[in-house]
């Protein structure tokens, strides 16, 4: 019976593949549940017909697919790549087959899985890692540079990869302290009008790099890290003057510096030392007729060396989907409307 029953599926499978210019196969390694790839209710699967075209069928442990040579190559890759991360323990939710997708045939060959792969540090039991290859250039970036910008909308992890990457060398001993700093200026308010003392008016600028400080390190210790010096979280206005050696250091939401303040926080630089320069050129909230410094600076220092720019977009938001629509809605608004002053 079991014959008849195998003979009759391998007369299925020709008769679906003869319905396509070209077909393939996937088997699933058995060490691997089935769930954990095709996804609950097969939701990865239907990812994947979606947005590569490919037809899918699913057998026991083998995976059959059909459709244009490019479709059909393109979902193998896919499902080759889903195979390599599950096999790590690593577990796949729709957003990264999504991104998986998304990085599919790569211009410069990358493979997801070297992407969704590459830890930068675990705190209690979550493991910080790059989720695009616009991320993991980023993060790259920061290994092989001394002062990296990292550009881009809300919710692509500039920010976030940044602490993460300065937690990984503080913890490795590349650095002595990291600091983290940011222009006290938002959109709407400025710090006469805020209730409280001076720490009480400026510990809201500061608060999301606290946010990011605590998913990292056990919050029982970053007290202690702020009270010794090791973590110092400050306003930009407290950089001047001096040199910043043997330090990570941070400048967040730079789109609300002016040009001197970005000259003053650059040359603070001092040895064995790296910057990260983080900010959103479309959210300058600065007093009319002040150009931001992060606009500018590509201009300024762009060819000079050990200094890296770099770019990401609503296709690298992390956050919920909607946010990278979101993003994507209003940069296609703003293309529509007469040109800003760029140098603002």
């Amino acid at each position: 019976m079991s014959g008849a029953s195998t003979a009759l599926e391998e007369a299925l499978k020709s008769v679906e593949e003869a319905h396509y210019p070209a077909h393939s196969r996937v088997t699933v390694p058995a060490s691997i549940q089935m769930v954990n790839i095709v996804g609950p209710r097969d939701e990865f699967l239907a990812i994947l017909e979606k947005q590569l075209g490919a037809d899918i069928h699913v057998r026991g442990n083998e995976i059959t697919l059909g459709g244009t040579p490019e479709e059909v190559t393109a979902a193998a890759e896919v499902l080759t790549e889903m195979i390599t991360i599950t096999r790590t323990g690593q577990g796949l939710t729709n957003d990264a087959v999504e991104r998986i997708v998304g990085m599919t045939h790569s211009p410069e060959g990358t493979r997801a899985a070297e992407v969704l792969m590459q830890n930068i540090i675990s705190s209690r039991g979550k493991t910080i890692r790059p989720k695009t290859l616009n991320q993991k250039r980023y993060v790259d970036a920061i290994d092989e540079h001394t002062v990296v910008f990292g550009i881009g909308p809300a919710g692509t992890g500039k920010t976030y990869l940044a602490v993460a990457k300065a937690v990984q060398a503080l913890q490795a001993k590349q650095v002595n302290r990291i600091i983290l700093t940011r222009p006290a200026i938002e959109a709407g308010e400025r710090l006469g009008f805020l209730p409280g003392t001076l720490n009480d008016k400026i510990d809201p600028y500061l608060r999301p790099l606290y946010d990011a400080l605590h998913d990292m390190i056990d919050p029982e210790s970053v007290p202690r890290l702020l009270t010794a010096g090791t973590i110092e979280v400050a306003p930009l206005a407290y950089m001047r003057g001096r040199t910043l050696n043997d330090a990570f250091i941070i400048l967040d939401e730079a789109q609300n510096t002016s040009m001197e303040q970005m000259k003053m926080f650059l040359t603070r630089l001092g040895f064995n030392s790296k910057i990260v320069v983080t900010g959103d050129v479309t959210q300058v909230d600065l007093p009319s007729g002040t150009r931001s410094g992060l606009r500018m600076v590509p201009r300024i220092l762009d060819g000079v060396q050990d200094i890296a720019f770099c770019t990401l977009t609503n296709h690298d938001v992390v956050r919920h989907k909607l946010v990278g629509r979101i993003v994507a809605a209003y940069d296609r608004f703003e293309s529509t409307q007469p040109e800003k002053r760029a140098d603002r």
